[in-house]
């Protein structure tokens, strides 16, 4: 696959950058959404970056789209983490219709037209993730689904056009089966989808990731996208969801990392030391560890560009597939938390104040360690990746 080579600054220039930056502190303090940041990467075409062209969009590949991610999550982190949910489902899209399965073109059109579609998947206590739902799937008989449950993490919550969600139905005559689809926000103003008002977390804040109740949310026939046997599934659904989710969030987390170390660099070069009277950049402990963060830094972007390349190709890793994807994700939020950690250190006390971009970074980072695949996850499918299963 080629695609024509691309200027990131062409999708998110220095300017645009510059006020997404300037706000993203107002909107942690306060606890709001960027819907200021929203209408700029809108006007901008940003939603529609992975839509092709003959449907409206930039037509960027996903390798190219992390490259993107990476940029906004150095400007602001939490806006980039919501905009991601919103990138998955256009993602998947992506991917489907490269392996000649068109059932989520509405979503290119609708993404491209500036509609904007969030990610309903995670559900308290569910660590199946795709593999399982606790959200009841009722087949209707004109072939629409009716979904009943309660979502969390529902980032873009009060801005989201269409939500993607699953869920299982177990009364078909081929039941039990997962069932992915899309309600529209006219179900929440029909008061069959109800949003609450409960997001006050450490960090991410302005990605507004509140708990949505389904109520018999009503999918129609034709955004109800795929039905797949429960438990591990070689489903393009469930790869596609999996491959550009890991990918788009080890993107972020990166971009945090960049952030941290480049705010560090800036520190040193200006704190003096009493003792010595020069720079904390020319002390000998301090230039050792910020070479120890940018050493770990830059082995990521290369890695997700190589494995977001490999989707786009459709290159074949057989079964090691997750055990990739989960690989770049927790190697990028475990290095971004430990670059966050040594920039903190070594940019002294003023870091530590609540209104600090680095203290900010501190808390943003963190949430890297719950998105799937968590710690336990990851290590595990890596260890039936090179070890096998455990035996029964």
């Amino acid at each position: 696959m080629t695609h024509t080579p691309f200027d990131p600054a062409d999708v998110l220039d220095e300017a645009l950058l510059q006020r997404i930056r300037e706000r993203a502190a107002g909107h942690d303090a306060a606890n709001t959404f960027p819907h200021d940041d929203l209408g700029d990467l809108r006007e901008a075409g940003y939603l529609g970056i992975l839509v092709p062209a003959d449907r409206g969009g930039a037509g960027l590949s996903l390798a190219d789209a992390a490259v993107l991610q990476q940029r906004l999550a150095g400007a602001a982190p939490a806006t980039a983490l919501a905009v991601n949910m919103h990138l998955v489902w256009t993602g998947v899209a992506k991917v489907l219709r490269e392996r000649g399965i068109d059932d989520l073109a509405f979503v290119q059109h609708g993404a491209a037209a500036g509609e904007l579609f969030a990610f309903g998947i995670s559900e308290a206590g569910n660590d199946l993730v795709l593999f399982g739902s606790d959200t009841d799937a009722a087949p209707q008989p004109d072939g629409a689904y009716s979904f009943t449950g309660t979502k969390i993490f529902t980032s873009l919550a009060p801005a989201w056009t269409h939500l993607g969600l699953h869920g299982l139905d177990t009364t078909s005559p081929d039941a039990p089966k997962m069932v992915y689809a899309f309600v529209s926000r006219t179900e929440a103003d029909a008061g069959r989808v109800h949003t609450r008002d409960d997001w006050d977390s450490l960090g991410m804040r302005a990605t507004q990731s509140r708990t949505t109740e389904l109520h018999a949310a009503l999918a129609p026939a034709d955004r109800v996208v795929r039905r797949v046997d429960p438990g591990p599934n070689p489903d393009p659904i469930v790869f596609g969801i999996f491959s550009v989710f890991e990918i788009l969030l080890a993107a972020v987390y990166t971009g945090i990392a960049r952030r941290a170390l480049d705010v560090a660099v800036d520190t040193v070069g200006t704190r003096t030391s009493k003792k010595t009277g020069r720079t904390y950049a020319q002390d000998p402990d301090i230039r050792w560890r910020i070479a120890d963060m940018a050493l770990e830094y830059d082995a990521l972007p290369p890695q997700i560009a190589a494995i977001a390349h490999d989707v786009d190709a459709q290159a074949d890793h057989g079964p090691r597939w997750f055990s990739l994807l989960s690989g770049i994700k927790h190697r990028a939020t475990a290095s971004a938390k430990r670059i966050v950690d040594d920039a903190l250190l070594v940019s002294g006390g003023s870091s530590y104040a609540a209104s600090s971009e680095l203290s900010r970074l501190y808390r943003d980072v963190i949430a890297g360690a719950f998105h799937p695949s968590d710690p336990e996850s990851a290590h595990a499918t890596v260890a039936t990746a090179w070890l096998g299963p455990i035996e029964s």
